[in-house]
């Protein structure tokens, strides 16, 4: 029955076809040039750029949809083939209707990520036990994240829609970082807790988060407490604030390595594992 498409019926095929192509391409083109405003004005928001991507990733499946369901019905021949099965395919429909509900989540989810917006393109966040990462699209079926060692995560929609989500961004991007030392007894708590706070004070990443209200009380601008008493320990744990979950890393990690420095100087000891072996003579049992 396809072979009964006329000339004309073919012309309007490709008619429809291409006029389906130019829309998407114009459609893309227009949204692409909104994306790149947004993000050259500092003034525009994370979530028009959320929302932006999402139609530039759904608009050619909305396009191309309507153009295929155009081509069956304005066709005799191919809308005839459309109705014939559709009216023997119960059995099909069904079977096709169940592999699609998991699309079909994945499109709701996407939707619903648009709308309440739990995060957006260029948010860090960790979904469930999934690998941190910045948000760098967010599409009909799922979501791309990009991690640390810039591997790309592709998440389903359906699953971040039933997972816990951890966003460093969407609201304050500032981390409090808990950075946790050990010194053994016999050393200097005073000064080691002093080394700590001058080592993280000096460090370009660290922000001074006080209040005006909390400087004129004396607050210090790094809290270092006591936190435990272990076997063979003390451990202390610093309270550095930072600009953001990045900055925060390099300065944790700066600051294992400086503080080290200024305790060998110091003499304060870094505690490790003791233990005393006791070695049986056999013959003192007889």
């Amino acid at each position: 029955m396809v072979g009964d498409i006329t000339h004309k019926e073919g012309i309007q095929i490709a008619i429809i076809v291409i006029v389906s192509y130019l829309i998407v391409q114009a459609g893309k083109a227009l949204i692409r040039r909104s994306i790149h405003k947004t993000y050259s004005d500092p003034t525009e928001s994370e979530s028009r750029v959320t929302g932006l991507k999402f139609l530039h990733n759904t608009l050619s499946f909305l396009v191309y949809t309507i153009g295929v369901i155009a081509i069956i019905y304005s066709i005799p021949p191919l809308k005839q083939i459309g109705k014939t099965l559709f009216a023997g395919a119960g059995i099909f429909a069904a079977i096709l209707g169940f592999a699609s509900q998991q699309a079909f989540s994945n499109i709701i989810g996407g939707i619903f990520l648009v709308i309440f917006k739990p995060f957006r393109v260029g948010d860090l966040i960790k979904v469930g036990t999934i690998n941190e990462g910045f948000v760098e699209d967010i599409t009909l079926r799922h979501t791309i994240i990009r991690d640390f060692e810039n591997r790309r995560i592709v998440v389903p929609n359906s699953l971040i829609s039933t997972e816990t989500i951890h966003n460093s961004t969407i609201k304050d991007a500032r981390i409090l970082n808990r950075i946790a030392f050990q010194i053994s007894y016999d050393s200097d708590v005073d000064l080691a807790m002093r080394i700590i706070k001058e080592e993280a004070m000096q460090h370009p990443n660290f922000i001074d988060d006080r209040t005006a209200t909390q400087k004129k009380d004396g607050i210090e601008a790094v809290d270092v407490r006591v936190i435990s008493w272990d076997h063979s320990s003390i451990t202390l744990r610093a309270y550095v604030w930072c600009d953001n979950q990045q900055l925060g890393f390099d300065l944790k990690t700066a600051l294992f390595y400086s503080v080290k420095k200024r305790f060998e100087l110091a003499n304060i000891e870094i505690p490790f594992p003791h233990r005393t072996v006791v070695y049986k003579n056999s013959e003192q049992k007889k």
